[in-house]
């Protein structure tokens, strides 16, 4: 069967910390054999339902999202969530619109932007993951992300990969190899046969984020 390659976590200019312009973010795909991707903004919608107007691959609509304890990843959403609920309140938010509830970067020590540990377990005790990211190309040190896929085979959650792309030259660092999908339920069923391939991002592409951060507060 033929597999696609999906990096199921990047962004567009609609997140204040990146400068991916949507046509340049299908060009970077189509170099780079990715197609399919999940655009998840910080925060912001409007990217994602760009690149899918767009793209000739499956663009999976998605935000990150920032709770009272870290970020959550919403995936086949259909509106905005709004920033700022507990974490508990953003994944029921997710599950109401018939998407998939997804952890980004778990157990990240360097970044603040993770969900805490405490509320990580207190969402999955309470059967509101789906995903969990066990590897994101961001991620500085190896042993988190190994931290991060025993916790999905402990629990029994699908593990999925992405790049976290902020620029261009990140697009594609991390991708799942799996069998193609039409909808979320063949999505997940395509994930738990899928292969995370993933390479660590220089660690200076965080100044990338920097850069695209002031170049964005005129907008």
């Amino acid at each position: 069967m033929n597999q696609i390659r999906a990096d199921l976590h990047l962004h567009t200019l609609r997140s204040p910390d990146s400068a991916n312009r949507p046509a340049d973010i299908v060009r970077a795909c189509q170099r780079r054999g990715i197609n399919c991707i999940a655009v998840t903004d910080h925060n912001r919608f409007r990217g994602a339902q760009e690149v899918r107007e767009i793209a000739p691959f499956t663009v999976i609509l998605g935000e990150e999202i920032k709770t009272t304890d870290g970020e959550i990843i919403g995936l086949f959403l259909t509106e905005e969530i709004r920033r700022g609920l507990s974490p508990e309140e953003t994944a029921r938010a997710v599950r109401a619109q018939g998407g998939l509830v997804m952890i980004p970067h778990p157990f990240d020590r360097v970044r603040k932007s993770c969900l805490h540990e405490e509320a990580l377990r207190r969402l999955a005790d309470a059967s509101l993951v789906d995903i969990v990211e066990v590897f994101n190309s961001r991620t500085t040190l190896l042993a988190d992300s190994e931290r991060a896929r025993r916790f999905a085979e402990e629990r029994g959650l699908l593990g999925a990969g992405g790049s976290d792309a902020h620029s261009l030259r990140e697009i594609g660092q991390t991708y799942v190899e799996m069998p193609p999908f039409a909808d979320k339920d063949s999505f997940l069923r395509s994930l738990a046969q899928g292969r995370v391939m993933g390479r660590r991002s220089n660690p200076l592409v965080h100044l990338s984020s920097m850069l695209a951060k002031w170049q964005n507060k005129g907008r």
